[in-house]
C-alpha cells in the first residue's frame, strides 16, 4: 500500500509518481494507493483516524504485506499505524534507507548505510519491549538486571561507536590519499544531480567506464572515479556520485559525507538535469540544497540538461552575459552534444589559467608539440644555448605538471589572483618562486 497526503494542498501527481518509483526501486509491488488532504498532520496516526481506518480496510482487502508512507513519521505514529493495521509500516526515510542498503557494494558504503540505519532504528525502540520494560519487586517478580530495551539501546550505541571509528579511519585514509594527489593535482569533475537524471549514463559515455546504468532511483550508490582527456590534451578526473532526491534523510547526508567529499573537493561540478522533467527547476533547487548541506555550494557548476532526445531539441551551449558557458544541452544515451560538453568544460577550466614563461631543452620536441596542440603557447624565443623560451597560458594544475617535467624550468609566473589550486609553493624553479611571492 502506498500512502501520500497533501498537506494544505492536493496531492501532486509528480510526487506520487516519484514515490511509486521509490517503491519499485526497493523491490515492492504496489497494489493500491491511498491519497488525501489535511491541513496539518494528525499527532496519533499522521493521517487522521478516519483515513487510518480506511487504510486498515484497504490493506486487508488487497492483502498488502507492507504499508509505505511518503512522509517522515514519528516513532509513535509509525507504531500506532502498525498496531491499527497489523502490518509493517515504513515511512519515506526508512524506505530510502532500505534502497541504500540494497545498493551499497563497497566496504565504506556498507558501513555508512549501516550507521544511518542504526541511528534511524534507535529512535524506533521506544516501548518496543513493553513486557520487559518495568522491573518488578517481590519474590519471583524481580526482573533482570537490565531490561531488553536498555540492552538494545546499549548494543546499538556500541555498534554506532565502532562504525564511527571505522569510518573515521577511512576518512583519514582518503584525506591522506588526497594530500598525496594534491602534490601533482589534476582538475577534478564531480557529476551531481537528482537521482535518475542520467549521471551514470553520461559517465559511461564520457569515460567508457563500466558503470551500472538502470532506469530506476538510486541505481548508483558507490562513487566511481575515472580519468578523462579533454580536447587539447588536458587530463581531468571525473567522479560519478550518488543521486539526490527531495527530503533526503539527514542521517543519510551525514553518513555519506565522506563519499560526497568527491563533490566537495571537485574543481568543477557537472550538475546533470533531466531536461524532459517538467519539474526540473525544483529538482535543481533540491540538489543545490544538498550541496549546501555538505559545504559544496561555492564550487563552480556547469549545468548539463540531459535527455534532450525526449524533447526533440538540438545540442547547444548556453552562455551568460559575460560569454561564459553555464549550461550545455546533451543526450547522454544517444551521445549527442558530448563534444560541446567537453568544450565547455575545457573553457571553464581555462578560466583559471596563468601566464608563464618557461624554458624547455632542445630535446623536448614532443612537449613543445603538445603545448601547441593545446593552444597554450603565446610566444616562442630561441635561447643561445639551443633551448626554447615559451610564453604559455595554462591552468594552475597543468602548470604544476609542467613544472615537474624533467628539463623544464619555470622562469616567470603571472596571475590570476585566485588560482584553482592553492598557492605557488609547488613550483620547483627558484625563479618562479621569486616571481610569485
Amino acid at each position: 500500500m502506498l500512502v501520500r497526503l497533501g498537506l494544505g494542498a492536493q496531492v501532486d501527481p509528480e510526487d506520487l509518481q516519484e514515490f511509486r518509483q521509490l517503491a519499485l526501486s526497493a523491490g515492492a509491488q504496489p497494489l493500491a494507493t491511498l491519497t488525501g488532504r489535511r491541513e496539518r498532520p494528525d499527532p496519533r496516526y499522521f493521517l487522521g483516524s478516519g483515513k487510518a481506518e480506511e487504510l486498515r480496510r484497504l490493506a486487508a482487502e488487497h492483502e498488502a504485506d507492507v504499508i509505505l508512507i511518503d512522509h517522515a513519521l514519528s516513532p509513535s505514529q509509525e507504531r500506532n499505524l502498525e498496531q491499527l493495521t497489523e502490518r509493517r509500516v515504513l515511512d519515506r526515510n526508512g524506505l530510502i534507507l532500505d534502497i541504500f542498503a540494497q545498493r551499497a557494494r563497497s566496504f565504506e558504503g556498507k558501513l555508512e548505510v549501516e550507521l544511518a540505519q542504526l541511528k534511524h532504528i534507535a529512535t524506533r525502540l521506544v516501548r518496543g519491549w513493553t513486557h520487559l520494560e518495568r522491573q518488578k519487586g517481590g519474590i519471583g517478580l524481580r526482573g533482570p538486571g537490565e531490561t531488553q530495551l536498555e540492552t538494545d539501546r546499549r548494543l546499538i550505541g556500541q555498534r554506532v561507536r565502532v562504525l564511527t571509528r571505522r569510518l573515521a579511519r577511512i576518512r583519514q585514509q582518503r584525506e591522506t590519499g588526497r594530500q598525496t594527489r594534491a602534490q601533482i593535482p589534476v582538475p577534478s569533475l564531480a557529476l551531481v544531480g537528482y537521482t535518475n537524471a542520467g549521471k551514470s549514463t553520461l559517465f559511461r559515455a564520457l569515460t567508457g567506464a563500466d558503470a551500472f546504468v538502470a532506469d530506476q532511483l538510486f541505481a548508483t550508490l558507490d562513487p566511481t572515479v575515472r580519468r578523462l582527456q579533454l580536447p587539447g590534451g588536458t587530463t581531468v578526473v571525473a567522479a560519478d556520485t550518488v543521486g539526490f532526491i527531495r527530503d533526503l534523510p539527514h542521517e543519510l547526508v551525514a553518513a555519506f559525507e565522506s563519499t560526497l567529499t568527491e563533490a566537495r573537493a571537485a574543481t568543477l561540478l557537472l550538475h546533470v538535469v533531466d531536461a524532459s522533467n517538467p519539474r526540473r527547476a525544483e529538482q535543481i533547487a533540491q540538489v543545490d540544497a544538498v550541496l549546501a548541506q555538505i559545504g559544496a555550494q561555492h564550487i563552480p557548476q556547469l549545468l548539463l540538461y540531459n535527455k534532450i532526445d525526449r524533447l526533440d531539441s538540438a545540442p547547444r551551449i548556453e552562455r551568460d552575459p559575460e560569454g561564459r558557458a553555464h549550461a550545455v544541452w546533451i543526450s547522454a544515451a544517444q551521445a549527442r552534444g558530448l563534444d560541446l560538453l567537453q568544450q565547455a568544460v575545457a573553457e571553464r577550466l581555462a578560466r583559471h589559467a596563468r601566464r608563464a614563461r618557461v624554458r624547455v631543452p632542445p630535446s623536448a620536441g614532443a612537449l613543445r608539440s603538445r603545448l601547441y596542440a593545446a593552444h597554450a603557447v603565446r610566444g616562442e624565443h630561441a635561447a643561445p644555448d639551443g633551448s626554447l623560451e615559451l610564453a604559455v597560458e595554462l591552468p594552475d594544475l597543468e602548470l604544476l605538471v609542467l613544472a615537474r617535467t624533467a628539463g623544464v624550468q619555470i622562469l616567470e609566473v603571472q596571475g590570476p589572483e585566485a588560482p584553482c589550486a592553492p598557492g605557488t609553493l609547488y613550483l620547483k624553479s627558484p625563479a618562479a618562486s621569486r616571481a610569485t611571492k
